[in-house]
């Protein structure tokens, strides 16, 4: 598949964007349920989904009017360090962090503050995951320019997203009435815990309370706070990326990040730091995202037809509503009576869903791991 880089790269080098500012996208996970079309040795964040560019590469260029491509860092896995460096020719080779293997959002975001600490002890940095999409891009500026403003006076803030629905698929803040900074882009309150995904009727009085916003996982925070309460919290995993971070762009390198990572439990920055620290911010946005999580979520994203089916891909269909079809192949794919499913055809495999099961989709996956067909995962 092809992609354009060409504006991501003219972005990257208008201006410094927000000094001191650095930003880190963890680029890990499948997407399973978005197979066939998203695979272990093509992960959705890869894909151009939703145009020309791919969502890391949009992700990178939403990211460019904060900061320049010279304080960017990609955290991946060694299968996608090569992708990862083609579809971001301007991003610095040595900021391509690759884990010798999969530990969780936790230990990869802990390695790069860590490296980013001791580049810049005074720096402030944001996490913001690879595959995700945003709508309006002016919002998420202002929105993580508050929380830089919030970071630099010692929170470890979250970005909370304004929820559309009681969506039960994702995990939620609760936030206070209490601000914490007030910036010309916006206001950060106190948060006063986090939440697991819910089931329907709490996630009904989630969102009818208002006091409950969706955690995308949009973290900013100065790097030596982060690191101070990684230290107090998994004091093993301070100790680790921080002798990693020692030895980082010496001879060293890959020897003695072999030898700690094999030792490091795995997390993720929610649990391990973020639902335990009482430093936790939070920003109230309305930005206009998606996780692109699954088929009947990314039909969502796709200009409808009058009949309300996504489509791309050579389709024709009589009395089909509200569908989506997904055709790699070229071939004709025609419909007829049918409704609110979902039909996804590329080279070796074709999947036929009802919208309704899209989440159901990583069992699929599960099988074929079991059966050991490596070809199809």
């Amino acid at each position: 598949m092809s992609t354009d880089t060409s504006s991501t790269d003219a972005l990257m080098s208008a201006d410094s964007g927000e000094p001191g500012f650095w930003t880190v996208i963890p680029a890990g996970g499948s997407g399973t349920r978005l197979w066939p079309l998203s695979r272990s040795a093509r992960p959705k964040f890869l894909l151009p989904l939703l145009g020309k560019r791919s969502l890391l590469q949009e992700t990178l260029h939403r990211l460019g009017p904060l900061a320049p491509a010279e304080r960017a860092f990609v955290v991946c896995g060694p299968a996608h360090a090569a992708p990862v460096a083609r579809q971001l020719p301007t991003l610095p080779a040595d900021h391509i962090l690759v884990e010798p293997s999969p530990k969780g959002s936790g230990p990869a975001i802990a390695l790069a503050a860590a490296i980013i600490e001791r580049i810049d002890p005074d720096a402030v940095m944001g996490s913001f995951a690879a595959d995700h999409e945003v709508g309006y891009e002016d919002a998420f500026v202002a929105a993580v320019k508050t929380a830089i403003a919030t970071a630099r006076e010692g929170w470890l803030v979250t970005i909370g997203l304004s929820p559309t629905r009681p969506e039960t698929g994702y995990g939620y803040i609760q936030r206070t009435s209490e601000e914490l900074c007030r910036a010309r882009t916006g206001v950060a309150f106190r948060a006063a815990g986090f939440a697991e995904k819910p089931d329907q009727a709490t996630a009904e009085a989630y969102v009818a309370s208002g006091d409950y916003l969706w955690n995308a996982s949009m973290f900013v925070w100065k790097a030596s706070t982060l690191m101070a309460e990684i230290e107090r919290l998994i004091p093993d995993l301070a100790a680790g990326v921080r002798r990693i971070a020692a030895a980082w762009g010496t001879p060293e390198q890959d020897t003695v990040a072999a030898e700690v990572w094999a030792t490091l439990e795995e997390s993720t920055i929610d649990q391990g730091v973020m639902e335990r620290s009482d430093l936790i911010a939070v920003v109230p946005a309305d930005l206009g995202w998606s996780d692109v999580g699954d088929w009947h979520g990314l039909g969502e994203l796709i200009a409808a037809d009058p009949d309300g089916n996504a489509v791309r891909g050579d389709v024709v269909q009589s009395n089909t509503r509200n569908s989506v079809i997904w055709s790699e192949t070229g071939r004709l794919i025609a419909l007829v009576g049918l409704e609110n499913i979902a039909v996804v055809d590329t080279e070796d495999a074709l999947l036929v869903i009802n919208r309704d099961s899209a989440q159901e989709v990583r069992r699929i996956v599960d099988q074929l791991k079991a059966k050991r067909r490596t070809s199809y995962q």
